[in-house]
């Protein structure tokens, strides 16, 4: 008898591997038995082990979507996805070795699906050794559903004790759950707030200033030809990235005096973005703690939304330091991976099923890809 199997692909030609099975008797006890085809695929497969492994390195290192990998094997989506992914956590996510060496993570939410039914936030844990090693890319370590303290916590605590102790720093954005579970599970890492969703704040303050000077002023929401809201994109430029042309419309929008309100606004959002871009760490965490502690006094009330600021970074302010003693130990690629993961549900026109979505987000953003592909 012979046992078909879909097998890599020659080119884009679905190839099927005829595996002949033979079939032994004894004489003498009559015992009858087939021989073991098991080099070729695993017992009751449809794919063959070179199949197996042409989807895998298609899904890993060519960034095919399912179906593409299913019409290459000439099998249907649902056998191809199921047969790969199975494979793909045998060969990768099971590895017990994955977690080694993870000194510096990075923790996010991330929108795995835009649907208004159920739950559409997930938890992304990210390792940033290499980043801050400078020894490679950040890679996603694991996804877990929901996001809450809880979800962080949990994570944590399923890691043995050795792993938790060998974390040094936690980057993470202003949700205090993250912090609080990371303190309870990792009390010798530092927590450090990263810069992006720092500077983030400092922004969000700026717009709201401006959209409330042009409800005071013109008793409308921004319009076209209002000097306030032509320059929204304008504001958010560092200054030493302005053009000419961009620093003759900021000095004609601070010329008003009804817009003094945004100016301070905008010279704080400034001074925050110089302190981040100074090569010198010591001296940017000096001017860093210099506008936090400008903005915890003297702050007068009309500025509502620089009081606001400052509240939020005195609560966070060794959050916000810590970053300019430990450089490279942002979010910043938390944020890269989640862009990354955006693109893979595009390119799979969206998910229903969080755990396949879990398995192909490793399988994209876990670093395998040397692992398949030795040049890479």
């Amino acid at each position: 008898m012979t046992r078909e199997l879909a097998h890599e692909p020659f080119g884009w030609r679905p190839t099927t591997l005829l595996v002949t099975v033979r079939r032994y008797r004894c004489t003498e006890c009559s015992h009858v038995w087939r021989q073991d085809t098991t080099a070729a695929a695993e017992p009751r497969a449809k794919i063959s082990r070179a199949g197996l492994r042409w989807g895998l390195v298609g899904i890993v290192v060519q960034h095919l979507s399912m179906a593409r990998v299913a019409e290459g094997l000439a099998v249907s989506w649902n056998t191809a996805n199921d047969a790969v992914l199975a494979e793909g956590r045998r060969l990768l996510i099971d590895n017990p070795a994955r977690l080694d060496g993870v000194r510096v993570v990075g923790v996010d939410e991330h929108v795995w699906r835009h649907t208004r039914k159920g739950d559409k936030y997930v938890t992304v844990i990210i390792d940033l050794t290499p980043v801050r090693e400078g020894t490679g890319p950040a890679r996603l370590l694991d996804v877990v559903e929901g996001r809450s303290k809880k979800a962080f916590k949990d994570w944590l605590a399923d890691r043995d004790q050795a792993w938790r102790g060998g974390v040094e720093a936690v980057a993470m954005d202003g949700f205090t759950g993250f912090k609080t579970a990371a303190a309870e599970e990792l009390p010798d890492a530092v927590a450090v707030m990263d810069p992006f969703h720092t500077v983030r704040l400092a922004g969000e303050a700026l717009d709201e200033c401006r959209r409330r000077v042009q409800q005071e002023l013109h008793g409308h929401r921004g319009r076209k030809g209002d000097p306030l809201y032509s320059a929204r994109r304008t504001l958010h430029t560092g200054a030493d990235l302005l053009t000419d042309r961009q620093h003759e419309r900021i000095e004609k929008l601070f010329a008003i005096e009804q817009h003094a309100e945004v100016e301070c606004t905008w010279g704080i959002y400034q001074r925050m973005i110089h302190a981040y871009r100074e090569t010198d760490k010591a001296t940017g965490r000096a001017e860093m703690a210099a506008v936090i502690q400008a903005l915890g006094t003297g702050v007068p009330e009309r500025l509502v939304e620089l009081r606001k600021l400052g509240r939020t970074l005195a609560r966070r302010v060794c959050d916000v330091l810590a970053y300019f003693e430990r450089p490279r130990t942002s979010n910043g690629p938390s944020e890269a991976i989640n862009g990354r993961l955006e693109h893979l549900r595009g390119l799979a026109l969206g998910f229903r099923n969080l755990a396949h979505y879990i398995a192909r987000a490793l399988l994209e953003a876990g670093g395998f890809r040397p692992q398949l592909h030795p040049h890479l």
